[in-house]
């Protein structure tokens, strides 16, 4: 059988963050366009104030997830980012590398395979809105 390679993106837009989309169904959409029954899904958020994860995507959970966000990389203390660019999103840069910008997910029977509860979820850590782009690469057999 044949290596597939299938690359694609989406845009989302955020609101100031921490800001939390579920992208579930974009990936699973891209998935099934594809054409790869077993595999890997591969996901990137562009930029260095963005990140991507799994969570219930429910709204008790996802206020949670906020608050201990901003407890780990709390806004309004002092950034060396913040001194040298004065734009007010240092806890933001950090917040995005302690989560990490990709996310990788199996592919099982032509589906991404998660957790009944479980959802992949684009997090905007910037303390601006912003336009979010996230690179997805499908690899597997079809």
């Amino acid at each position: 059988m044949e290596l597939i390679v299938y690359c694609l993106s989406f845009e989302v837009a955020l609101k100031a963050g921490p800001d939390v989309a579920d992208v579930t169904g974009e990936i699973s959409r891209i998935v099934a366009a594809s054409g790869v029954g077993e595999g890997s899904a591969h996901a990137t958020v562009i930029g260095s104030t963005g990140s991507l994860t799994t969570i219930e995507y429910e709204a008790g959970a996802v206020e949670d997830f906020k608050r201990a966000i901003e407890r780990l990389a709390p806004p309004g203390i002092e950034y060396a980012h913040e001194l040298a660019w004065h734009d007010g999103n240092g806890h933001s840069h950090v917040q995005a590398a302690l989560m990490g910008p990709s996310l990788v997910l199996p592919v099982r029977g032509a589906n991404v395979r998660l957790g009944t509860w479980q959802q992949a979820v684009l997090v905007n850590h910037d303390a601006r809105a912003r336009q979010r782009t996230v690179e997805v690469t499908i690899l597997g057999q079809g």
